[in-house]
């Protein structure tokens, strides 16, 4: 157990206690009469910050709302159509409350829970445990499958027992209805294979039935071989390729022959030129965006930081005489922080531009979508390109090897003559 504690212990400190969080955690171990171990740990943590004097701060904490320019939003009286004023002839600004600290937001909720299964997975390999966890849900793995329900204690005890409940009966129901639908995607997928060879074999019938010189090379190669050879100094393209095994496979560089419609070393010159062009073009915008993307995220990340202080600041100003000592006492951090955040915010903003959140945010989402679009089309044509590199090496060091074979059968000719004329 000392381990789990350890382990436990380093994973509270990190993503909790070093944020200023209360934890109290505990480890409980148990075994079912199946024999099966259930250890797992229950860690219960606070949501409300404690200040420096080492009191309980405030739970919620009072934001302005800011339009896309990034200016706070006045309060309009719809009789006078002026700014509404409280009874100490303060200036009324449209806010909200929220929360003083995101410790209780689903997207922390996601990284803890992604880091608590990292850390198991980590302390798993380490002990040799051939065991992986996974904290997403079958959505967002992209699993179609219907997850189970909570149990609870209760309906737990009496399953233990023998005894079915509505809430087992349901996750009963599901899993019958996961095996179904997976029986169901083998025998679709079964078909789509038989279904893809068919096309290929037809595909590969016809190219045979024309003299293609590539085909051919390809032929040599595998049957002296088995596979086709990558170049000791990887081309521009291959070396873009992490697992290169499938570009050795003789019948993957056939299919990608055959599917291309090349039958020729010309025309496989040809296609390699304009994916070349196609690739460089690609790259181009490819960068382009992602410069622009880079640097659309850097304007809202500092946003998110500088809105904030922002609208303290001006709230300081509004104020006038003891309201302002008062609230600017209480806002010391905050107001501190003002000039340097602003000076990185100008800093960031090109020639006049304005501060627009909303309007970077839409670029960005529209952005991130080109560039991934694009990412993806660009590693597809790289793909092609190493394919063609790998076949144009392989004719090369085909017809090297036969150069170097026809020599040293010549050469030993040569001897063989020479010994019987001298014999």
């Amino acid at each position: 157990m000392t381990q789990a504690e350890e382990v436990v212990r380093d994973y509270v400190q990190r993503n909790f206690v070093d944020k200023g969080m209360c934890a109290d955690w505990a480890i409980h171990d148990s075994e079912n009469d199946k024999g099966q171990r259930n250890l797992h740990i229950h860690v219960m943590l606070t949501l409300r910050p404690l200040t420096e004097k080492g009191e309980w701060g405030a739970k919620q904490k009072k934001v302005y709302d800011l339009d896309e320019n990034g200016e706070r939003i006045p309060v309009i009286d719809k009789k006078t159509g002026q700014q509404k004023v409280d009874k100490r002839n303060r200036k009324q600004w449209k806010c909200h409350t929220a929360d003083s600290t995101d410790w209780n937001s689903q997207e922390n909720a996601k990284m803890w829970r992604k880091d608590l299964a990292d850390t198991i997975n980590a302390t798993n390999e380490q002990l040799g445990i051939a065991l992986h966890w996974e904290h997403r849900s079958f959505k967002e793995q992209g699993i179609d499958r219907e997850p189970t329900i909570h149990i609870g204690a209760v309906a737990n005890a009496l399953e233990r027992k023998g005894i079915q409940t509505e809430r087992g009966n349901i996750n009963r129901e599901i899993i019958k209805n996961n095996m179904l639908l997976e029986q169901a995607k083998e025998m679709l997928m079964l078909a789509k294979q038989e279904l893809h060879s068919a096309q290929y074999a037809k595909i590969k019938n016809t190219a045979v039935s024309v003299k293609n010189e590539v085909m051919e090379m390809i032929a040599k190669v595998r049957g002296r071989k088995g596979r086709l050879d990558l170049p000791i100094v990887s081309g521009k393209h291959l070396r873009k390729i992490a697992d290169r095994t499938a570009l050795q496979s003789a019948d993957n560089a056939e299919k990608f022959i055959t599917t291309r419609k090349i039958d020729s070393f010309e025309s496989l010159a040809n296609f390699t030129a304009d994916k070349e062009q196609k690739y460089s073009q690609l790259e181009t915008v490819h960068l382009s965006k992602g410069q622009k993307l880079n640097r659309l995220k850097e304007l809202s990340k500092m946003y998110a930081l500088y809105a904030p202080i922002q609208a303290t600041y001006k709230e300081s100003q509004s104020l006038k005489g003891f309201a302002k000592m008062k609230y600017d006492k209480e806002h010391k951090d905050s107001l501190s922080k003002y000039p340097e955040l602003k000076e990185r915010m100008q800093s960031l903003l090109q020639n006049g531009e304005k501060i627009t959140p909303k309007q970077w945010k839409a670029e960005i989402q529209s952005l991130q979508s080109e560039y991934d679009s694009i990412g993806k089309e660009q590693t597809k044509t790289a793909t092609e390109l190493a394919y063609a590199e790998v076949i144009s090496y392989n004719r090369k060091n085909l017809e090297r090897e036969l150069q170097n074979e026809n020599r040293q059968h010549n050469r030993q000719q040569s001897r063989t003559k020479r010994r019987e004329e001298e014999i």
